[in-house]
């Protein structure tokens, strides 16, 4: 028992609720692949829970926007509410300004220029050529498999951890060793920018680079993604000098909103 004057220790374990917002959130991410509206049991099964404990974490959801629910099928999807925080943030990074300054890179590269952030293992396209028109959505990639990735993984944020676990392969190029993708770090920050030569899918040559923040953070990876042929050896310095001068436009287009 603290003393007079002494304050009591913090607690050590999670705040209350911690569990049901990370099961909350957890139930929102099942939908990442933009599959069919998931049922309750479906939810349940993808999470590890009881449908009872999905189907009431969903309902909250739905109360709140997050989650819909068609009516004739009791099947939930997202709601208007993950839409408009979405547009939000979309817009308070700048991102809407990102479109023309890649459509100039692919113009210039004749290749398809993308940017990309990290969520958890993979990277995750958010504007360029790969974002599919139907859906607004873009891929998202493995880190160790792309250039993409290296990029992010080469110029971490302090709060991002490194990849655990295996390491698993696309092709027979994918780098799987830890050993083996640390050395090919190191390379990608001594050059200052990444190459995938056919390691997350054959047939396909991307070069990216960093776009870098005060702190010499990664806080977007832009790349530009062809094919061997039409991105060979002799191309790339000047593919790298377009990518180059596009990471630094965006480097201020994309500052965030506080520091523009």
């Amino acid at each position: 028992m603290p003393g007079p004057g002494t304050l009591p220790a913090p607690p050590t374990g999670p705040p209350p609720g911690a569990q049901a917002v990370h099961r909350a959130l957890g139930l929102l991410h099942c939908f990442h692949d933009n599959g069919p509206d998931l049922s309750a049991s479906e939810l349940a099964r993808r999470m590890g829970l009881s449908v009872s404990t999905a189907h009431r974490l969903a309902r909250t959801l739905v109360a709140t926007g997050f989650l819909d629910q068609d009516e004739r099928t009791a099947r939930y999807r997202l709601g208007p509410a993950v839409a408009e925080l979405g547009q939000l943030s979309f817009h308070q990074r700048g991102l809407h300004l990102a479109g023309p300054e890649l459509a100039e890179l692919a113009r210039r590269t004749g290749a398809t220029a993308d940017l990309a952030i990290r969520s958890g293992p993979h990277a995750v396209i958010l504007v360029g050529g790969s974002v599919l028109p139907s859906t607004g959505l873009g891929l998202r990639r493995p880190l160790h498999s792309t250039a993409l990735g290296k990029v992010l993984l080469a110029w971490p944020s302090p709060a991002e951890t490194p990849l655990r676990g295996p390491l698993p392969a696309y092709t027979p190029r994918t780098l799987t060793d830890p050993a083996a993708l640390d050395a090919e770090l190191a390379r990608t920050r001594e050059r200052g920018y990444a190459l995938n030569d056919g390691e997350s899918a054959t047939g396909v040559r991307t070069l990216a680079v960093p776009v870098l923040d005060r702190a010499g953070t990664a806080r977007f990876a832009l790349a530009v993604r062809s094919t061997p042929a039409h991105l060979p050896d002799e191309a790339l310095p000047r593919t790298l000098a377009h990518a180059h001068t596009c990471a630094r436009a965006l480097a201020v287009l994309l500052l965030p909103p506080d520091q523009r």
